[in-house]
């Protein structure tokens, strides 16, 4: 919908680009506005923007007086649009890890309910998950953490051939790979600074936490249960908790290690910034030697390669362009046709451009 800058509020996503005088993009479309990006709307003069109906904590966004409505949405649980499901989804996984630390039982079958219908959404529509992270906020990243963790696992799973009983699996274990957060100290949960070595150390003792509010439950496989206590270890035997080396590490583990570190490290979190996405994978691609599973790692270059061809990015130059080729030997710096110009450039020789980040 369209409406006037002073109607939003804090929580609104934007729909579209919004546009500068000097036809730079202020601010992407997807970004979650706070208090900052609404300074920065005034700041530029923005006097209407158009923002999607809802709002990041999956209500809905009314304002007084609207410029211009979009065409209504099918409302009924199996048309919902993938978005809403998502943020949906979040709010429903914080609502369960509340109860968790409150001491209940953990519901596989409401997990399930919550969960199921947005993962077989995104199977349909895998390139949505190029997008999720535009969502995450630092005070929710836990609860956002853990429903695209979830959901990247059960597709890096499927494209590893596993069955559909096999990859469902391994989207749970993503999914509650971090629930044994839910029994660490909540001061420590929010902090908004970087730990102390003392308060790391408790921190890390989530995959044993984790791993205990799973193990009696008997529709869980096991590979599921290992995934929650193993997730932080790594097949140089540099990980946590246990230290234990790659053959001790069960396959399941291994697909939500990568797609873990991967979400951590492209999101806004309490004491550290989001980076560039191909950035991120690149860092990863150097690890596989030594702390990640190979095939994983491949599996994953293989879907960002497929899924950013026709994406639209922002680079470290402020350019916008889309990617319109990867060569196979460099998978992290694609060919960009900038727009404007349509001229095209290769990041493999422009080694002092990179991608800032895919926007929709």
């Amino acid at each position: 919908m369209l409406v006037k800058t002073a109607q939003l509020q804090e929580g609104c996503i934007l729909a579209e680009d919004v546009i500068g005088k000097s036809n730079r993009v202020i601010v992407p479309k997807n970004t979650v506005l706070d208090t900052k990006m609404l300074t920065v709307l005034q700041k530029f003069l923005v006097t209407q923007v158009r923002v999607q109906s809802v709002l990041v904590d999956g209500s809905t966004f009314r304002p007084s007086e609207i410029i211009q409505e979009d065409e209504p949405k099918p409302r009924v649980t199996e048309n919902k649009d993938i978005l809403t499901l998502y943020l949906e989804a979040v709010q429903q996984y914080k609502q369960m890890f509340q109860s968790w630390q409150s001491g209940l039982p953990i519901d596989i079958g409401k997990v399930r309910k919550m969960f199921m219908p947005l993962f077989e959404k995104v199977l349909e529509a895998e390139k949505e998950l190029l997008f999720f992270h535009h969502y995450c906020t630092k005070s929710e990243y836990l609860f956002h953490h853990a429903v695209t963790v979830g959901l990247l696992s059960g597709v890096l799973a499927k494209k590893l051939q596993y069955t559909k009983g096999d990859y469902c699996q391994v989207a749970i274990a993503g999914l509650l790979s971090d629930c044994g957060m839910a029994k660490v100290d909540p001061k420590i949960l929010n902090k908004s600074t970087a730990l102390t070595p003392a308060e790391y150390k408790d921190m890390r003792q989530h995959t044993v936490y984790g791993y205990k509010m799973v193990q009696k439950v008997a529709a869980l496989q096991e590979g599921v249960k290992l995934a929650i206590l193993q997730h932080h270890e790594r097949n140089d035997g540099s990980g946590y908790l246990l230290n234990v080396k790659e053959e001790k590490i069960h396959p399941y583990s291994k697909i939500v290690a990568v797609a873990d570190v991967y979400h951590a490290m492209i999101s806004e979190r309490p004491y550290r910034n989001k980076q560039s996405p191909f950035k991120v994978f690149e860092q990863i691609h150097k690890d596989c030697f030594g702390k990640f599973d190979l095939s994983v790692v491949q599996a994953l270059s293989s879907l960002l390669m497929t899924l950013s061809i026709g994406a639209k990015v922002k680079l470290s130059n402020e350019q916008v362009g889309e990617i319109v080729f990867f060569e196979q030997d460099s998978p992290f710096h694609p060919m960009i046709k900038i727009s404007g110009t349509n001229q095209i450039v290769s990041l493999k020789e422009e080694r002092d451009v990179f991608i800032e980040e895919i926007i929709k």
